[in-house]
């Protein structure tokens, strides 16, 4: 099931893809199908450690308010994707 939002395709809600030409890695879209935001986040080129680095520690001690403010949050889909 496929979402169309300002122009791009998504494979549905919360399901977060890469973002080619854009400022940002990533996007993802949440809310609900009538009304959807789309979210971007993830600085472009950079990878995220999946091993518990100084430099991991230091981001989820940066942004652990906005981790903790949900979906709605850049953090929160960086948190869980990139990092």
């Amino acid at each position: 099931m496929a979402i169309t939002h300002a122009g791009e395709t998504f494979k549905g809600l919360r399901i977060p893809k890469r973002t080619p030409n854009a400022s940002k890695s990533h996007a993802v879209l949440v809310g609900t199908k009538d009304k959807p935001k789309i979210i971007r986040f993830g600085q472009q080129g950079v990878t995220g450690d999946r091993q518990p680095t100084a430099r991991q520690k230091s981001f989820k001690a940066r942004h652990a308010a906005n981790i903790k403010k949900g979906e709605s949050s850049a953090a929160y889909w960086a948190n869980k994707v990139k990092w």
